[in-house]
């Protein structure tokens, strides 16, 4: 292999590790979650915005990062998006209260908002079209995966051993360590003919989803009826019409809608939002089930974890291979039906459960689902685009993953808290009140991946698909200039 090969293979390693890091952020603090709860006296309403500030944030930010990268180098955002990730974790390790981690996550969220479009494209920019570039593009959707399920590992033995702080302190070390490779590892490049930003689309529909999840997350308690909770939703439901109309006047849009036509592209990122919903969530609710009704200690809960994490790193390099001879669709079909039956089994978790019942199975079940449709996914998402329309495409499916996340916790949090509280109005003991708001959670969550099996299966169309597959048996091109 000449040296440059090898070094864009380093810098791949580079960017896998950074992105890693930055997916991890979204599951780690799952296992910390009733730490933090003590320590900080967070509300159990408003424990989700832990998770829901980084992921509206940078879910909402991701097109913004993208279209910044391509117009001002996407080294120098990656750089950028590094320094703020990094001072970010360092802030959320110190925070001091409910209302400071929960803006640092944000500031946290913003920064990978940055990150991974500049290094998505980097990617895309140093593999050339083919096989090269497919197999980097899976190692992409695989990390994305199998970072989802470390995150709660890593959370788990972080919590017990030193703190929850050090969930987010572990980031500091290798933020600093990407920032000093990058300049050697990294080439600059920009659009020339890039077009120019649209800062009030990205404040509008982070705004309104914002208020989306507020809504959802606070109505049980303000009541659902009442002129506060209709007001959120009104005005998240404004901010997001106004949003479609900005967009479809201004020059240069944030999100082009004419890309939607590509209809496995469109159905690719519903799958997305819909993999994201139910995959934050069931994280979560497992963690508060481990900890609050089985009594797992935090590294006991991320020990427990292992069993997901262990497993979709063995599958990860197959679901790779199985897109080039099964084909994305068959693929990805398979992987939500695993995540569907994954959840399904869990909706059978009890008061006086066992781990090796209750819950094993259904962690090697969504092990064994989540590289299955993280990577075709990802590949399925920049099906039958034009060149110049690739970092459009990776930005919206990774933007569908975290609002989607954000919209889940929302979601199957207010149904569990939901029926555990009427649970407990009618004289329910706690745990099995609890069990019973988890239960319920589980169904709703197995019911939305299945969604996602329906659109993976009908939607999903084979020739948009016929490209990538093609050039995934292609022999290896030269990496583009």
């Amino acid at each position: 292999m000449v040296g440059s090969d090898r070094k864009k293979w380093f810098a791949l390693a580079l960017i896998l590790a950074v992105q890693f890091m930055v997916i991890l952020d979204v599951a780690i603090v799952n296992v910390a979650l009733p730490s933090i709860q003590l320590d900080l006296g967070f509300s159990q309403e408003n424990l989700q915005w832990v998770i829901s500030a980084y992921a509206l944030v940078f879910g909402g930010f991701l097109l913004l990062g993208g279209r910044s990268a391509d117009l001002l180098g996407r080294r120098r955002i990656f750089i950028v998006g590094t320094i703020i990730f990094t001072l970010g974790s360092l802030l959320c390790g110190l925070a001091w209260s409910e209302a400071a981690l929960i803006s640092f996550r944000a500031f946290q969220g913003f920064g990978a908002a940055l990150i991974t479009p500049a290094a998505l494209s980097i990617l895309v920019a140093m593999f050339a079209e083919g096989r090269e570039r497919n197999i980097a593009l899976g190692a992409w959707g695989a990390v994305g995966g199998v970072g989802a399920a470390a995150g709660v590992l890593f959370g788990g033995i972080l919590t017990d051993y030193l703190s929850w702080a050090w969930i987010f302190f572990v980031n500091v070390p290798v933020g600093v360590a990407a920032l000093i490779l990058a300049p050697f590892l990294l080439s600059e490049s920009l659009d020339k003919h890039g077009q120019g930003f649209d800062i009030p689309g990205a404040v509008l529909v982070t705004s309104g989803l914002s208020l989306l999840v507020l809504g959802v997350t606070q109505g049980h308690g303000w009541g659902w009826s009442s002129a506060r909770t209709i007001g959120v939703f009104v005005a998240s439901a404004l901010l997001l019409l106004a949003f479609i109309g900005w967009e479809s006047r201004v020059k240069h849009p944030l999100v082009p809608f004419s890309i939607f036509r590509i209809q496995t592209l469109a159905a690719a990122n519903i799958v997305g939002f819909i993999l994201g919903t139910a995959l934050f969530a069931m994280f979560l609710i497992l963690t508060l089930y481990m900890q609050e009704v089985l009594g797992y200690s935090p590294l006991k809960t991320g020990i427990g974890y292992l069993a997901v994490a262990g497993t979709a790193i063995i599958w990860a390099n197959v679901a790779a291979a199985a897109v080039t001879r099964i084909g994305v669709k068959s693929a990805l079909v398979f992987g939500m039906a695993m995540m569907t039956v994954g959840l399904l089994y869990f909706t059978q978790v009890s008061v006086d459960g066992s781990y090796w019942t209750d819950l094993f199975p259904g962690f090697l079940i969504i092990g064994l689902g989540l590289p299955f449709a993280f990577v075709p996914v990802t590949i399925a998402a920049v099906a039958g685009t034009k060149r110049e329309e690739a970092g459009l495409a990776s930005g919206l499916i990774n933007t569908s993953q975290q609002i989607g996340g954000a919209v889940g916790i929302a979601i199957l949090s207010t149904i569990a808290v939901t029926k555990t509280d009427n649970a407990l109005a009618t004289g329910t003991a706690p745990p099995v009140a609890l069990t019973d708001g988890f239960q319920a959670a589980f169904w709703a969550g197995a019911a939305i991946a299945f969604l996602g099996v329906l659109v993976s299966l009908f939607l999903i169309r084979g020739r948009d698909l016929q490209v990538q597959e093609a050039h995934a048996v292609e022999p290896a091109l030269e990496p583009a200039a």
